[in-house]
């Protein structure tokens, strides 16, 4: 067979170009991995971001800082063109003219949302943000750019029931990361008192909150031989959003979870049920609405159950 001197001459050609594209290739890949994310929640309360859902007016408590006697609300309703924040305040100072909202990221990066004039100590006010995850921060200073607990404030946002904290996350240069974790949110779940049962079966219900507001659910618990069996029923499953996992969880009583089961609402029933059983000697009981299988509870919507009838 006779030789391609054609065909040489353009592999020869190709090393540079292809040298050249591994180099552009490996440069582009350790440039983004030059930053992490490190998760922290502030212990004395003072950050509140929450996840806000959809189509859903929440209502906020807006705490008052010490020595602040006035009192206020923020309604929250977010939709896919943006949400909108309705704050009412009242029994003001007479010498509150104006003070100035922010919305403030997981980052602790703060937006203005503008400013809330007063009149005979009542002060009302709209705006809009595209922000999805955020707390509120009514604050007599103009300017803020960061929030942190030191911060000047009047008013801050409650966490409100049935929502979990999105922690707060922090940049840092200094490390390379190659894949993003999610993060676990803080959650608050009462215990049930399950020695009280003394052996019989207790059913406990549940209020869903957020998303899963519409939901009705409860549980059977009997404990017997150390062991605690537990059969959540769910009714009005075409209430609840398609395609997502309910997650049932038992929390013990130094927060750590345990995955009990979980139903995918594929709009092919109105019912589900789930049955597990934990040897945890007391726990809590609460749902979450999860977007894929987990291991541990992700979802910043949450409902927590509480014993509402006697032993059956």
């Amino acid at each position: 067979m006779g030789s391609n001197p054609g065909g040489n001459i353009m592999h020869r050609s190709l090393k540079p170009a292809i040298a050249f594209l591994l180099a552009v290739s490996f440069s582009l890949a350790v440039y983004t991995q030059e930053t992490v994310t490190k998760v922290v929640v502030n212990p004395d309360g003072s950050y509140s971001v929450i996840e806000y859902p959809t189509n859903k007016e929440v209502v906020v408590t807006l705490l008052p800082s010490d020595g602040v006697s006035s009192r206020g609300t923020a309604r929250v309703m977010r939709t896919m063109a943006g949400t909108k924040v309705f704050f009412d305040v009242a029994g003001a100072p007479a010498d509150w003219k104006n003070v100035y909202a922010y919305a403030v990221d997981p980052t602790g990066s703060t937006t203005m949302l503008g400013p809330i004039e007063f009149s005979n100590g009542v002060g009302k006010a709209e705006f809009t943000t595209p922000m999805a995850k955020f707390m509120l921060v009514v604050s007599p200073a103009e300017g803020l750019t960061n929030y942190s607990p030191t911060t000047t404030y009047v008013f801050r946002s409650e966490v409100p029931k049935g929502y979990a904290i999105v922690p707060r996350a922090i940049t840092d240069t200094t490390k390379a990361v190659a894949s993003s974790q999610p993060v676990t949110s803080s959650y608050e779940v009462p215990m049930l008192g399950v020695p009280k049962f003394n052996g019989k079966t207790t059913e406990v219900r549940v209020n869903f909150q957020g998303d899963l507001k519409g939901l009705e659910g409860k549980a059977y618990l009997k404990p017997k031989g150390g062991k605690t069996t537990i059969k959540m029923r769910f009714a009005d499953m075409r209430k609840a959003p398609m395609n997502k996992r309910f997650v049932l969880w038992a929390s013990g009583p130094d927060g750590s979870y345990t995955k009990l089961g979980q139903v995918i609402n594929t709009g092919a029933r109105d019912e589900a049920e789930i049955r597990s059983e934990t040897a945890m000697a007391d726990f809590g009981l609460m749902l979450t609405v999860e977007d894929v299988d987990v291991d541990r509870p992700t979802s910043t919507i949450y409902s927590p159950f509480t014993v509402i009838t006697r032993p059956l």
